[in-house]
């Protein structure tokens, strides 16, 4: 961000550098830089990763924001990096309260903050909907006119206010979760809040959201986890050996246990049959390598369902969206060995756009204890000859794939 004059430190962007020692020279408001249609303030219960990147992202359309949360220590990290002002103390009515806590706890807040201020519509953001639903909808009375669920589909596998970010929400579905009851002006204050902040809204229902979220999201976590857990023990030679596959696969098992816990209990039925069904196929391969252990490779059965579930995955894959949310769509890939020094991928990108070739995806790989990584761009079919040709004249260590 443009720094102004040393002998005046002001305070940064939200979503920039901390302004730890100058706290109090965060603008309550900043100014929007697009018209929204959120009206403030909005009151953001839990300031962990959701509720403090939710902080940011309206205070940087220019909405005012009002924090409140269990911890105090957490509630200041929030502050101090720009989310918002504690709502404590302000006699300011919010328009709409955002509840950011655990799904454990979320339904017994979201019904505390019917009740405080009985004019908000309110909203959740939990990762299950269907539990938060049934109690708010069965103990908030009329209250429940004004309830909206609703959950982004955004995150990472850090947590907490430290890792927030302004941009989480960019082009990001966020799914609307209106109850029997819910006033049709609720739902518009909740829809209106995810666009404003950048992401796509999609309108399901509450169990149609969580059988959803437990193929999508609840089992790819336990996978990455249970293969994650094979290494505790690994040896080192073996983990040297480690590409970036292993690591494609285990990224999002460095989450939080204890949140991911209350998760995937508030979501048990859905998850406990994505699960069966995996269990099913864990057999089958048992079974199938079982069969090649004892009686060899060319055994009768052993080759076949291998293949199959190695096939089925691949058709899985392709069904997954592609870029911008549209239809999969295949890309050829131009592979290029890459200095691991300042500069060299930045150099990299500059020149492919100077060869007026847009790079549709990119990958890195990285070997242990190699001073080069791999960049495998992916560009349409058409642009690989041309790239690789016009990178191998500049120089660049093309790889054949």
């Amino acid at each position: 961000m443009p720094s102004r004059a040393v002998s005046a430190p002001t305070a940064p962007r939200p979503g920039g550098p901390l302004p730890w020692r100058y706290p109090h020279l965060v603008p309550e408001t900043p100014p929007a830089t697009h018209p929204v249609a959120t009206s403030g303030p909005v009151k953001v219960v839990g300031t962990g990763l959701l509720g403090a990147s939710l902080g940011l992202a309206l205070r940087a359309a220019g909405v005012p924001v009002q924090l409140a949360d269990a911890s105090p220590s957490a509630l200041a990290l929030a502050r101090d990096i720009g989310a918002g002002s504690p709502a404590a103390g302000t006699d300011r009515e919010p328009a709409l309260v955002v509840v950011a806590t655990p799904p454990d706890v979320a339904a017994v807040t979201v019904l505390a903050e019917l009740a405080r201020h009985p004019a908000a519509v309110v909203t959740d953001v939990a990762s299950v909907k269907a539990a938060v639903a049934a109690e708010v909808e069965a103990d908030a009375g009329e209250g429940a006119a004004r309830y909206v669920g609703s959950h982004p589909m955004a995150g990472r596998e850090r947590s907490g206010a430290a890792a927030a970010d302004a941009d989480l929400f960019a082009g990001r579905p966020w799914v609307i979760v209106p109850g029997a009851a819910s006033d049709a002006a609720a739902v518009l204050a909740v829809r209106s809040l995810a666009v404003d902040v950048g992401a796509a809204p999609v309108t399901l229902g509450a169990q149609e959201h969580d059988d959803a979220v437990a193929l999508v999201s609840h089992l790819p976590q336990l996978a990455a986890s249970l293969v994650a857990a094979r290494l505790r023990e690994t040896p080192e030679a073996a983990l040297a050996l480690s590409g970036q596959g292993l690591r494609d696969v285990t990224r999002i098992a460095a989450s939080d246990p204890q949140l991911w816990a209350t998760i995937l209990v508030g979501n048990a039925a859905p998850v406990a049959r994505a699960l069966r069904e995996v269990r099913t196929d864990l057999d089958t391969l048992l079974a199938a390598l079982d069969r090649a252990a004892t009686e060899g490779p060319d055994a009768p059965g052993a080759t076949g369902p291998l293949a199959q579930v190695v096939a089925a995955g691949r058709t899985g894959v392709a069904r997954i969206p592609g870029k911008h949310g549209g239809a999969p769509r295949r890309y050829g890939e131009v592979s290029v060995l890459v200095p691991d020094s300042p500069g060299e991928l930045g150099r990299l990108f500059g020149e492919v756009g100077e060869a007026g070739i847009n790079i549709e995806d990119l990958q890195l790989e990285h070997s242990a204890g190699q001073r080069v990584g791999l960049a495998i761009l992916s560009v349409l079919p058409s642009a690989v000859a041309p790239l690789e040709a016009e990178l191998d004249r500049r120089g660049w260590r093309v790889v054949a794939r």
